[in-house]
């Protein structure tokens, strides 16, 4: 809307400046004359106002009823003003020179710009609920009461105690109960867990968690609103009706202007009046009213967005909210998710504990050969070990006769031998035990949270696998950076409170929320906001959405889920953490050039508008609305260059937050399976 607006009421303006008076007096040409030319500008003017202006007059109609004055009723104010004065001093109405058709038209057209580019920088508003919508599938597979084959139907037209058929790979249409079957789920989505649960007969399951390994029958008992997912769908909406309804910085400028203009102009008249000469009190008063609107506050907070929208994007961080780039400078704690932000969110193999007379290549062979028909990712992170191996990747075992059992593990055969794969289940299930010096590292594995898994072959324990979520090598450099500048650092995430505890310890994290559910992240972040503290959350999974929404600023890892990103104010393009560094940074330089600017545009206005009023009229001197246009001009293009000087502002993340030699040989270390 103000894209199309603006570019009909440029083209429009040229002629209405061309055919201006007051224009051609200031710049020293004669106007062309014509029959007709005498009523171009009144004609386009009055087009441009009706046109141009609709979106202002509307909104300043709003900001008047709701009794909340702000840009919107500012400019409205000054168009209307300046319509109307000009439009009595064309039809000749009363002999004033008010010749506001220029003004008018530049005036309109200039806020048209600031607010296109202000709208253009933000982007689409947040669509979060539309998001979490589509984490259900369109369709079900329903099992028919008569047991025959299931037939796909719409997910609306399920009901309470409908079977369905849940295939490895594809997400639970409705919550339910499963009845036959037993699958390793991924439920991310909701518990913010990072590894798959296994769920058996009898075991609740959850709309748009996802089967990874087995097809699973399903009774269903929640559909609709009674899921789940519908209730962090009305977390969201509840966090983003109850968010604050502060105005933006410009706003606040605007509505205080807005007074200080309309009592100058009530001053002006009543005083020019009480002189005895009402002509002048009209024309003084239209003259403060009109330019008491200036260019440069309708430009000053937009360019600056603008500008610092583009260099955020250059640094990897897409600002959604303008309100979130004011916040962020003012923030007292980052609260970081821990899967997938502060962690890589994906298994990998941490340590192995070969038994005697087992190599560490054997032991990652053979559990690799069994695992290697199996989607889940605990399988896929075994497999990926054992190819980056140098001497596991080199014996070419394969594995046949591949089975799982939910809960316990994997059984194949390699090289005509039976190797299985399993954690502690397996092992009490088969009465075995580990050999002491394998049973050692595994207690110190399991002391710091690390996921373990045991191989056996022709049933006996030939050595141990640990699997952990790895920390990024960005983590510590972030946490430790945001610490120098002042700001705590929290980490909240539905992993046990060992391995949360582990990962807070090993980045030196200032307080840590573990085993937290989706509707406790957000009652985290209210708890947190009710000590005093200023919060930005950073996540990246669905169950983060509604502590998103609920903080003073939201931060998403671009690499996470559509919920995550449409519920925050900010998305950071990929997963490098550092990068809340760079929207820091970003956010007290942005301020300090929205505050020159304002003080600026608004310093215009106290030196102009008394000028405009006469209170100088005693010793001769008054600003005539030409020169007060013209000084409107000027204060535009200062407040242009200044925040032209952003783009010299460095945010590489990579320099606000270094990562340290030790933590880079760390991680390196770590990537190298070969080296465990």
């Amino acid at each position: 809307m103000f894209k199309h607006r603006f570019w009909w009421s440029l083209v429009l303006s040229v002629p209405v400046v061309i055919f201006s008076p007051m224009v051609a007096d200031l710049l020293g040409y004669h106007l062309p004359q014509f029959p007709g030319s005498d009523w171009i500008s009144p004609v386009l003017g009055t087009v441009i106002f009706v046109y141009g202006g609709a979106p202002f007059l509307k909104g300043g109609l709003s900001e008047l009823k709701s009794r909340q004055p702000g840009m919107m009723l500012l400019i409205a104010m000054a168009i209307t003003v300046a319509f109307f004065a000009s439009l009595v001093t064309s039809l000749g109405v009363g002999g004033f020179e008010l010749d506001f058709w220029w003004e008018l038209a530049l005036l309109v057209t200039i806020m048209l710009l600031g607010h296109w580019m202000e709208m253009r920088a933000l982007g689409a508003a947040s669509s979060a609920l539309d998001a979490l919508a589509e984490l259900l599938p369109d369709e079900a597979e329903k099992i028919p009461d008569d047991g025959g084959a299931p037939v796909e139907v719409p997910i609306a037209e399920l009901a309470v105690g409908d079977t369905v058929l849940v295939r490895s790979g594809a997400r639970v249409p409705a919550d339910g109960q499963i009845i036959q079957g037993s699958a390793a789920f991924d439920e991310s989505m909701i518990t913010g867990e990072s590894q798959a649960v296994e769920r058996g007969t009898g075991d609740t399951v959850v709309a748009g968690t996802v089967a990874t390994d087995n097809t699973v029958r399903v009774r269903i008992n929640a559909v609709g609103a009674d899921t789940a997912l519908a209730g962090i769908q009305r977390m969201v909406a509840d966090a983003q009706g109850s968010s604050s309804r502060a105005q933006a910085l410009a706003d606040r400028a605007a509505a205080l202007l807005f007074w200080f203009a309309l009592g100058a102009g009530i001053i002006t008249a009543i005083v020019w009046t009480a002189l005895g000469t009402p002509d002048e009190a009209v024309v003084r008063t239209v003259t403060v009213l009109v330019i008491a609107c200036p260019h440069a506050l309708g430009l000053a907070i937009p360019l600056v967005i603008a500008l610092s929208t583009e260099r955020a994007a250059k640094a990897g961080v897409l600002i959604k909210d303008r309100l979130a780039l004011e916040r962020m400078r003012t923030v007292d704690v980052v609260l970081f998710d821990k899967t997938g932000t502060l962690t890589e969110g994906a298994h990998a193999v941490t340590g192995t504990a070969p038994a005697p007379g087992t190599s560490e290549a054997q032991l990652l062979g053979l559990a690799a050969a069994a695992e290697a028909d199996s989607e889940h990712p605990v399988a896929r992170a075994i497999v990926f070990a054992a190819a980056h191996h140098p001497e596991a990747s080199v014996l070419g075992l394969r594995g046949t006769d591949f089975s799982s059992a939910a809960g316990r593990g994997v059984r194949a055969t390699v090289d005509g031998t039976e190797v299985m794969v399993g954690g502690p289940n397996m092992l009490r299930e088969l009465g075995l035990s580990m050999p002491d010096q394998v049973q050692a590292d595994v207690d110190g594995w399991v002391q710091r949270g690390a996921g373990v898994l045991h191989v056996l072959r022709d049933g006996q324990v030939i050595g141990a696998l640990a699997l952990e979520d790895r920390v990024r090598p960005e983590s510590r450099a972030t946490v430790k950076a945001l610490q120098d500048r002042g700001v705590k650092v929290a980490l909240i995430t539905g992993d046990a409170t060992q391995v949360a505890q582990t990962v807070g310890r090993e980045l030196g994290i200032d307080e840590v929320f573990a085993e937290v559910l989706p509707q406790d992240k957000d009652t985290k972040v209210t708890a947190l906001q009710s000590r005093g503290l200023s919060v930005a959350m950073v996540g990246d999974g669905v169950n983060d959405a509604p502590a998103l929404t609920r903080a003073e600023v939201g931060i998403a890892i671009g690499a996470g889920t559509d919920v995550a990103m449409e519920s925050a104010g900010v998305v950071l393009a990929g997963s490098d953490p550092r990068a809340v560094l760079s929207m820091i940074e970003l956010s007290r330089v942005s301020y300090r050039k929205m505050i020159q600017n304002l003080v600026w545009a608004a310093g215009y206005n106290v030196i102009s508008v008394p000028l405009a009023a006469g209170v100088l009229a005693p010793i001769g001197f008054v600003l005539s609305p030409a020169v007060g246009a013209v000084l409107m001009s000027l204060s535009t293009i200062v407040v242009a260059l200044n925040a032209q000087l952003l783009r010299r502002v460095d945010l590489d993340p990579s320099r606000l937050a270094t990562i340290s030699d030790q933590d880079r040989r760390t991680a390196e270390r770590e990537a190298r399976p070969s080296i465990l």
